[in-house]
């Protein structure tokens, strides 16, 4: 028992150790041929491509706004003369036709009473009795009871909006029913700033502040050949696509119509069933990941942001 324990049981233990040890370095550093084989050269870009369809588009802009007072309105003298009597004061709300004040003409004399051109609050009146006022001479300021919605746009979105309709639906949250708005025009300011203004009807009870949606519908089509547009460089009324052909890729110019941001019309350049590039040569490929032959029947993909 002696010997057993002094020498074969650390013989065997050794064994055992020397085994394990020598089966780590093999799977660490001497893998099998199968496992350690790598893609064969010359593995080809499977670069992803769609079919030109048919296809509704409905291009609709939505702008965040919010409703504003209309600019103030200068009230002017209509004759000249003394001012007789004065019938309102400043931040009073009249309407239209009220009258503001009474003059004494001058020639020929008579009293001639001078009204609101319009609804609204008196916002400067500083006229007295007895003062004197000239022909055309500002003698009043009046805040008129209209509001418009004024939404800041990108200017890049001009392209969109040209040609666009009139009006566009307005939406305020928690106020009343969605209604339509008139008059809509586009606003440049000196520093460069874009916006879209349109009209509230004056039936509509608003208020200076709110803030509220502005969808405006620029233009719809039905069964229209679309491609995405990531396919496309320009977008103006023109752009590029890249066609698959046997030899390669082939450019070809469109004429582009009605887009939807995601989609856009193909007037003219390609067929239905044409197959183009879903995404313009040299930007990335979306989401998608990216894949190519192996060599050996299989394929490797790679994440999205490779280019072509």
């Amino acid at each position: 028992m002696l010997v057993w324990r002094r020498w074969i049981f650390p013989i065997l233990l050794l064994i055992v150790c020397a085994a394990v040890a020598a089966a780590l370095v093999k799977l660490a550093f001497f893998p099998d041929q199968a496992d350690a084989a790598t893609p064969a050269a010359g593995g080809t870009l499977d670069a992803p491509v769609v079919t030109v369809e048919k296809g509704d588009i409905t291009d609709e802009l939505s702008v965040d706004g919010t409703i504003a007072r209309d600019d103030d309105v200068t009230v002017r003298a209509q004759v000249e003369g003394v001012i007789t009597s004065v019938a309102v004061a400043q931040g009073q709300s009249v309407a239209a036709g009220q009258v503001l004040f009474t003059v004494k003409q001058t020639s020929p004399v008579k009293n001639v009473d001078v009204t609101a051109p319009e609804a609204g609050e008196v916002a400067s009146f500083e006229l007295v009795k007895g003062q004197s006022v000239s022909l055309g001479s500002e003698v009043a300021t009046l805040t008129p009871a209209r509001f418009h919605l004024v939404g800041t746009v990108d200017p890049v979105l001009l392209y969109r909006l040209a040609g666009a309709p009139t009006d566009g639906q307005v939406t305020i949250q928690g106020g009343p029913a969605p209604f339509t708005c008139t008059g809509l025009n586009v606003q440049v300011s000196d520093d460069g700033a874009t916006s879209v203004v349109c009209a509230v009807p004056t039936d509509q009870q608003v208020f200076a502040g709110l803030k509220a949606t502005l969808a405006v519908t620029v233009g719809s089509v039905e069964d229209a050949l679309v491609v995405p547009t990531t396919a496309v460089t320009g977008g103006a009324g023109s752009g590029i696509v890249w066609i698959d052909t046997d030899g390669g890729t082939e450019e070809r110019k469109v004429e582009l119509g009605v887009t939807d941001g995601t989609l856009v019309q193909v007037v003219s350049g390609l067929a239905e069933g044409d197959v183009v590039r879903q995404y313009v040569p040299g930007t990335t490929a979306g989401t998608e990941p990216v894949c190519y032959d192996d060599g050996m029947g299989g394929q490797y993909c790679e994440d999205p942001g490779m280019t072509w």
